[in-house]
């Protein structure tokens, strides 16, 4: 309560030193509400008011991510209001305005915002351009969502006013002031986006082609090893009625099955239910793994076509594995406002959320987004996890570049004459075309490229190799994929010999062409061209034999204005649930044919369909549920494996001794082409220096007995040395233990002087024993006889050789007596042996 009387008070204060700035309101009050619908005039006020100082705050900041001095129209940005340490605000006020403007109007504000936290922000009850502050209380940073305006909107400032302990006014020049213009197009031909009416004439080719450059090396952070890839590419152009995706807008299923499993089938279906909004479909296969050099794999393209009325193109494609993060284009539009076709259009992509799962990291587990979000860019300050996470909030590396480019357009040809003829002149404008409608549209060229591309007819083929490349001939055109009038494709292919410079990439050695079964190519006569069958409609009936229909309609009609004979439904019987009795079971239809095992030559294809309900009586269902056939693909062609040079050898598999190591090359050649037998890997074994081997030793044998037949004495026990340490290895333990024995109590009364005197005998002589080992091994084993007192010995021999040279062997010593005394009990003296190990180390 004490902080908001503070609060209250430096209002108060501030209503003293501006009436005019009390009476319009702050960015964190509120006006009655008779006033909320006076919005215009209110933001005005507060610009009025808070505009007329000048003055610099470095503590403050605002900051839009990526720090651009252009914004892309159209683009969504993430806009930053913060203080530096131990700087705060308890108060706000964000507006975007079109440069020059007062902001009296409306259309004087530039763009949208977007709120990203309810309880941090809000928009201004009575200035709904402006963003302001949930609650008045200390913060050191907020976010928003800034939308860019459409394109042609000029240049525009993002101001900010502070409130802390006093007011921080609205400035145009510092660090709470961003100003930004328009990106120019790169090739400034597109028009502003959507364009919702072309004024082309007739149809245009292009071809789009996408370069992937997401690679651990580009965005090292989390990168996927193992599974990283971009799935099959899916698009159209189209019409502005239908919208694929936006940002902004929600994803549909078929954007939902891309986003998160990869797969375009549901997304084609949807694509081709839209009829005549749609020209052309575009799919182009998936790519494993995601980045590979252009001179091992080529970048995928694919071709379509636009015309007045499906001017706009789209696409998307996954990156994967990722929650739901994909790229593409929405709605590019290829109509140029001087009434002509884009020659080229390059876009840098990065990736966006399609709203759909909540994961923050490529290998996120699936956690559905409950409710459902829009759509949305990625960007830098997401998630801390996030692969793509920059505290600084700093732009993301594109991740793919997608070039759409011109290779053809075709003028219409008015009903019984050519264009040539049609052509009405009006003065000092440029020649413009009558079309069938009756509209006006532009023939002329639009540049010298476009000059060019005309007089090179469609099916011309171009040499673009260049001399660093060296190919052998193309193969002669494999046969067509379809037998009927359905769209087919055929293959020729050639062989890269040589390349002479690798920074020069060599382009492709396959070509496709579409084509059609006999009878039906452009070639002969007057032809429709056909849009490809939709799908299968339902099976009339759900059990036995009924009727199911597909449509397609005309792309274009004959050139001769002649009626179109193709036929645009076709129908055939399909049978559902042959046995339809009460024991029966029921199954759903046949599913769509899978893709050909094969990509040349004979493969195999499959179908499927479930059971919808088991035969009642709880037998096991009799219907087929898998149907496989035969297919066939263009012949293939050998051509001898095409394969890189062999990398370096990896390390060795192990850090001493022994060890095998690796090296790959790669298949440069398609896979299209064939089997490759080529290795392409090499083991070969290493040999690192040999490892560390530890001592090893024997057990430990029985304990002797004690040395001392009466008094105290100690017991040993001896361990042989089985293997030597070596290379560094763990050294020998101990070989020979010790331990105290006490037998009895020696007898040391009168009348025993003599065996006292034999004891001391007996000790000199082990003492003197002793002596002569000194320097001899440990854990010696001997097999010597018991001293006997009373014998003078001589002193031990020398030991024999060793009776092996390696793997364990014995020598020997002697102790002979010399003579007896006459204080000897025992009636002889024996000689004694000693016996060691030697020479233990292995062979």
């Amino acid at each position: 309560m004490a902080g908001a009387g503070i609060f209250l008070c430096i209002l108060l204060l501030q209503c003293f030193i501006s009436s005019a700035l009390c009476n319009a309101g702050f960015a964190f009050t509120e006006e009655p509400s008779e006033r909320a619908g006076k919005s215009d005039g209110y933001c005005s006020r507060i610009l009025r008011a808070q505009g007329t100082r000048k003055e610099g705050y470095n503590e403050f900041r605002l900051r839009v991510e990526g720090d651009p001095e252009n914004y892309q129209p159209g683009s969504t940005y993430r806009v930053t209001l913060y203080a530096s340490s131990p700087a705060y605000f308890r108060g706000f006020t964000l507006i975007a305005l079109r440069e020059g403007r007062e902001g009296d109007k409306e259309e004087d504000y530039a763009g949208n915002f977007q709120i990203i936290d309810e309880e941090d922000t809000q928009f201004m009850i009575n200035c709904p351009p402006a963003v302001t502050e949930s609650t008045p209380r200390r913060r050191t940073r907020i976010q928003v969502f800034w939308t860019a305006p459409p394109s042609s909107s000029g240049c525009l400032t993002l101001k900010a006013s502070i409130v802390q302990k006093r007011i921080i006014y609205f400035q145009d020049e510092g660090s709470l002031t961003k100003r930004m213009c328009e990106k120019e197009s790169l090739y400034g031909e597109t028009t502003e986006k959507p364009l919702l009416d072309c004024c082309a004439c007739g149809t245009a080719k292009y071809r789009v082609t996408f370069y992937g450059n997401w690679s651990e090396k580009v965005h090292p952070k989390d990168y996927p090893r193992r599974a990283n890839h971009w799935s099959a590419i899916i698009g159209a152009s189209h019409s502005k009625n239908y919208v694929l995706w936006e940002y902004g807008g929600y994803a549909s299923e078929g954007i939902k099955k891309v986003a998160e499993l990869g797969s375009p089938v549901s997304m084609e279906e949807e694509i081709r239910q839209k009829g005549d909004d749609v020209l052309t479909v575009i799919k182009m296969k998936a790519q494993w793994p995601a980045w590979q050099p252009l001179n091992v794999r080529a970048a995928p393209s694919a071709e379509f076509s636009v015309d007045r009325t499906r001017h706009l193109m789209s696409f998307l494609t996954m990156l994967g594995p990722s929650p739901d993060w994909n790229v593409g284009l929405s709605a590019e539009d290829l109509c140029t406002k001087e009434c002509g076709w884009a020659q080229r259009v390059v876009q840098d992509m990065i990736p966006w959320d399609a709203g759909t799962d909540n994961g923050v990291t490529y290998e996120s587990p699936n956690k559905p987004t409950v409710p459902q979000e829009k759509i949305r860019p990625l960007t830098s300050l997401d998630h801390p996890q996030s692969p793509f996470y920059d505290p600084e909030g700093g732009a993301i590396t594109p991740v793919a570049r997608v070039v759409v480019e011109r290779i053809a357009r075709k003028p219409p040809e008015a009903n019984g004459g050519s264009y040539h003829n049609r052509v009405v002149c009006i003065p000092q404008r440029r020649p413009v075309f009558l079309c069938p409608q009756g509209e006006q549209c532009n023939i002329v060229p639009d540049n010298v490229d476009d000059i060019v591309a005309d007089i090179a007819q469609e099916e011309k083929e171009e040499d673009d190799t260049p001399e660093t490349c060296i190919y052998s001939n193309w193969s002669p055109w494999s046969a067509c994929s379809s037998a009927t009038c359905d769209k087919g494709k055929r293959m020729r292919q050639r062989m890269l010999k040589a390349q002479l410079d690798l920074s020069v990439p060599c382009p492709h050695t396959q070509d496709f062409e579409p084509c059609m079964g006999p009878g039906c190519s452009d070639e002969e006569g007057s032809t429709c061209t056909m849009s490809e069958w939709i799908t299968w409609s339902p099976c009339s009936m759900s059990c036995g034999m009924g009727l199911r229909s597909r449509e397609r309609y005309v792309k274009q009609f004959p050139d001769d204005g002649s009626v179109c004979t193709l036929p645009t439904e076709e129908n055939e019987k399909c049978i559902v649930n042959e046995e339809c009795t009460l024991n029966s079971c029921l199954v759903t239809e046949w599913g769509e044919w899978d893709s050909c095992s094969a990509t040349c030559g004979l493969g195999m294809k499959r179908r499927e369909r479930m059971v919808k309900m088991p035969p009642p009586d709880g037998s096991i269902c009799g219907a087929e549920v898998l149907e496989v056939e035969k297919c066939m693909m263009p012949e293939c062609h050998t051509i001898p494996c095409m394969l890189s040079p062999w990398s370096d050898w990896s390390d060795c598999s192990v850090t001493c001794g022994k060890g095998m190591r690796t090296r790959q090359r790669v298949l440069k050649s398609p896979v299209e082409l064939g089997e490759c037998t080529e290795d392409l890997e090499q083991v070969e074994k290493c040999m690192l220096p040999e490892c560390p081997t530890d001592c090893m030793v024997s057990e430990w044998t029985e304990w002797s007995e004690c040395n001392k037949s009466c008094g105290k004495g100690h017991m040993i026990r001896t361990r042989m040395v089985k293997l030597e340490p070596q290379f560094g290895g763990d050294s020998c333990p101990e070989t020979v233990q010790r331990k105290k024995c006490k037998i009895r109590k020696c007898n040391r009364g009168g009348g025993h002087g003599q065996v006292n005197s034999d004891e001391k005998k007996r000790r000199k002589e082990a003492r003197e024993k002793r002596r002569s080992k000194q320097g001899g091994r440990q854990g010696e084993e001997t097999t010597s006889t018991a001293e006997h007192p009373g014998c003078k010995m001589r002193p031990w021999s020398s030991w024999t050789d060793c009776t092996k040279l390696c793997g364990g062997g014995i020598q020997e010593r002697l102790m002979t007596a010399k003579r007896r005394l006459k204080s000897a009990q025992l009636p002889s003296c024996k000689d004694r042996k000693e016996i060691r190990a030697c020479n233990v180390h292995p062979c």
